[in-house]
């Protein structure tokens, strides 16, 4: 009676079948899901491909969350050390709100920190990041950015989707979709995570949005198991978890042609994705086995989770072909006991980052892989507080970022902010037109790169956008 329709005696059948062809615990199974879904069902390793040639073939995107302070380590403003202590101008700040300051008079604070010329590029960079001035003619330095807002949450989601509201691909998102994967057998789009948590972060910030989830950032960690949850239950051999999602596979593909949910193909291909994880991913985040000089070049201890392992795990990443890894490092939101904080953050990104690089270029992949550099937004040029604990605001209307690698022109610095690095002023780099470029480096038309979704059209850089052409080499 339990089968008593036709739906039900299918599937017993199937059940029975599934027992014969898996009795010995083997995987012959694994055919009939593959024969079913075909390497193009499972949008993998299956790019749609670029709008023309492109400079790189994927990003590192080193995201220093909360909010580095511009005036501290890329853009030298001596007029705040010789105005250091005095009101701020009322003519630049009136009218404008500030996130944490009260005070309607805040004091200049110039920096205690030297920056300096490095390299022959003549790049300016503070002694807080010593390894990145070694790197420095490999930098593009924009000291123009600017964005919408000045919170933590919109301004962080405004960097990675192009929005301050939730709800909207971010950009791994969009090249995974765009691009699709180089290896069937990991993600399009990776997210390691590292640092002091002062803020919370967000899956939105790496989420797909109204795109498939299947191109959502999936978190990989340093320690422990890589990621949450891919290991098979206890108790459950991989013969046996072989035959359980081709079961689950058979009957989310009769559920898809019943309905045509396009979310059932995706965890279809979650499923799978997940499975072949299983293989793949244990030995690719096991840095063990580099050699002694690549630890020594990174400064990483195997074990640990730090933006130092991060970035050696970035590398890896990157040359088995997964198209976007964004590296979330917390903790620079300092709005008090900066010279303290700032010191502590850079002393842990600085090496790992210089090595990046250096270990991409040795390797022939800086050509064709776009690293960057930067926070949310600034800190704003006045204290917020006094004394030796003061610390500095939130600061969306001018702040600096770093771009190295696939299409960029190496050795140069690029726009402007006026005398107290509080506006961008010269060659304005909006988040939209840092989006734009990215998007070109990688062969992408930002303004083809478009979604349909509840009746608007959607890209990363919404109605708005153009590519920075003096940074492209």
């Amino acid at each position: 009676m339990m089968f008593a329709n036709p739906e039900a005696l299918e599937l017993r059948e199937e059940l029975t079948r599934r027992r014969f062809i898996c009795g010995g615990g083997g995987f012959a199974a694994s055919i009939a899901l593959s024969s079913l879904l075909g390497a193009a069902a499972t949008g993998q390793g299956v790019p749609r491909g670029p709008h023309f040639a492109p400079r790189a073939k994927r990003v590192i995107s080193l995201f220093m969350s909360g909010g580095p302070s511009h005036v501290d380590l890329f853009d030298d403003k001596p007029l705040l050390r010789k105005l250091n202590g005095k009101p701020m101008p009322e003519e630049i700040i009136r009218n404008h709100e500030f996130a944490m300051i009260k005070s309607a008079s805040p004091k200049v604070k110039g920096s205690p920190f030297k920056l300096r010329p490095r390299g022959k590029s003549g790049n300016v960079i503070s002694d807080l990041l010593p390894r990145t001035a070694e790197v420095a003619d490999e930098l593009c330095i924009i000291r123009s950015l600017h964005t919408d807002t000045f919170n933590h949450d919109p301004a962080v989601t405004m960097m990675n989707t192009g929005f301050v509201t939730f709800g909207k691909p971010s950009l791994g998102a969009w090249l995974s979709w765009g691009l699709g994967s180089e290896n069937t057998d990991l993600p399009a789009y990776t997210v390691l995570v590292s640092g002091v948590k002062l803020q919370p972060l967000l899956t939105n910030y790496w989420g797909s949005g109204f795109l498939p989830s299947r191109h959502q950032g999936v978190q990989f960690r340093s320690k422990g198991d890589p990621v949450l949850f891919l290991s098979n239950p206890p108790g459950v051999d991989p013969g046996v978890r072989r035959s359980q999602l081709d079961l689950i596979g058979w009957m989310n593909n009769r559920h898809f042609d019943r309905v045509g949910d396009p979310e059932i193909r995706t965890r279809i291909e979650a499923f799978e994705l997940g499975y072949r994880m299983q293989s793949s991913v244990p030995g690719l985040m096991d840095i063990s086995k580099e050699p002694q000089k690549v630890h020594e070049l990174y400064g990483t201890k195997p074990g640990e989770v730090s933006f130092s392992n991060n970035c050696l795990l970035a590398r890896r990443l990157v040359e088995k072909g997964v198209r976007c890894v964004q590296l979330y490092h917390t903790g620079w939101d300092q709005h008090g006991t900066l010279e303290r904080d700032h010191r502590r953050q850079c002393a842990a990104v600085d090496q790992g980052a210089a090595a990046l690089l250096t270990d991409l270029k040795v390797r022939g992949l800086l050509d064709e892989t776009l690293v960057i550099w930067g926070g949310e937004f600034g800190r704003t040029p006045m204290a917020q507080g006094g004394g030796a604990n003061y610390g500095r605001d939130h600061h969306p209307h001018g702040f600096s970022i770093w771009m190295a690698g696939g299409g960029i022109k190496p050795g140069i610095t690029y726009g402007a902010t006026d005398d107290f690095g509080y506006f961008a002023t010269e060659k304005k780099v909006h988040v939209h037109d840092l989006h734009a470029t990215v998007l070109h480096c990688l062969g992408v038309d930002h303004k083809r790169l478009v979604h349909r979704f509840q009746g608007r059209d959607f890209r990363l850089t919404d109605v708005h956008g153009k590519v920075v052409e003096g940074i492209l080499g």
